[in-house]
């Protein structure tokens, strides 16, 4: 067995990223190296081959994928295990349903699954993370076939006093039942809560962090499962970027070390449809921000401002600023329409 431990320490080039105020500054994770064997790879390609977190590649000029559709809830069902079961997070399907009861949809309920999104701005290569989102994007190399996908999951990301930090890195391990040493700073916050951790956190049903982790050249974060998949969606880390068991097992034998990972903060994404549509997505900011909120719609008028650098389009701003202020985290289309009159009954 290869096992790996890495500790702050070891890790090197802080890079570009914006750090927050509080590091975790004696993180480190022991474990198996995930195997490099094509068998592997192809395995987690034959299992989740036809997952609905896949996404044709659309064109360099268009920016929308997905589509928002409704499914019946059966009678064991709660809502939150409708949104695990198509790939969405505990805040998209509480924002899509605010009407659906949680815990109790109630057989025959529609239930409303948002799964169209704007792509984020920036090159479509490796992992791109919009904390505001709280959705992962990757962009696996095209197969054998030439098909470029686009694969999509929703996340967790830090909570407000222990935020997620934003920049560029790369990921420089991949880990099978990791086992972890909890920071100092962690374990009494858990003890504060009536959890108390130990030094050691040993593999199994009670690591925070599930079967599987991926290092990042940041000290102290990673991108890992958990034992807790009900958070996910929420703003609920400690700083790393928890998945459901299941997505990272699907990426995680496919994300080669040195591949790019971007961390973006982005509450309004703009962008086109494939029947050239201007579309906006907003989101509420994660955090309170005064200098934000001063602001009012101008970030996302500048989102779509950055848009319109590549062609031109009629925007109708009522819209943008309908959409910007609702945050409802779906794409919306903010073209302005073209008045037809009827020249005959004019006449």
């Amino acid at each position: 067995m290869f096992l790996i431990r890495i500790s702050l320490s070891a890790l090197l080039a802080l890079g570009v990223l914006a750090f927050p105020a509080l590091l975790v500054a004696d993180d480190s994770l022991e474990g198996e190296a995930v195997s490099e064997e094509e068998d592997d790879r192809s395995e987690a390609m034959r299992r989740y081959g036809t997952d609905q977190n896949v996404f044709e590649l659309p064109e360099d000029d268009v920016d929308v994928i997905g589509e928002v559709h409704t499914v019946e809830a059966r009678r064991e069902d709660t809502l939150l295990e409708i949104a695990r079961r198509h790939g969405v997070g505990y805040r998209e399907i509480r924002r899509a349903n605010p009407h659906v009861d949680l815990w109790m949809p109630g057989e025959g309920t529609e239930v409303t699954i948002p799964t169209r999104f704007i792509l984020p701005p920036g090159p479509r290569e490796g992992i791109v993370v919009n904390l505001s989102e709280m959705r992962l994007y990757y962009y696996p190399e095209p197969g054998g076939d030439g098909r470029r996908v686009v694969e999509t999951y929703p996340i967790s990301v830090g909570r407000m006093d222990w935020s997620t930090p934003i920049g560029e890195t790369t990921v420089t391990m991949r880990l099978e039942d990791p086992a972890w040493f909890p920071p100092a700073s962690v374990r009494q916050r858990y003890e504060e809560e009536g959890r108390p951790l130990p030094r050691r956190v040993d593999p199994g049903p009670d690591n925070p962090l599930g079967r599987h982790a991926i290092g990042l050249d940041i000290p102290g974060y990673f991108i890992h499962g958990t034992n807790r998949p009900a958070g996910v969606g929420m703003q609920a880390t400690h700083g790393c970027i928890r998945m459901f068991p299941e997505d990272i097992e699907h990426i995680i034998h496919r994300v080669d070390s040195g591949t790019k990972v971007r961390i973006l903060d982005e509450p309004y994404k703009a962008g086109w449809s494939a029947d050239g549509d201007l579309y906006l997505q907003a989101y509420p900011r994660l955090a309170e921000d005064e200098e934000a909120d001063a602001q009012g719609v101008t970030p996302a008028v500048k989102a779509v401002a950055g848009v319109l650098r590549e062609r031109s389009a009629r925007v109708d701003y009522e819209r943008l600023k309908e959409v910007a202020r609702n945050a409802e985290g779906r794409p919306e289309s903010i073209t302005r329409k073209a008045v037809h009159r009827d020249m005959a009954s004019a006449e």
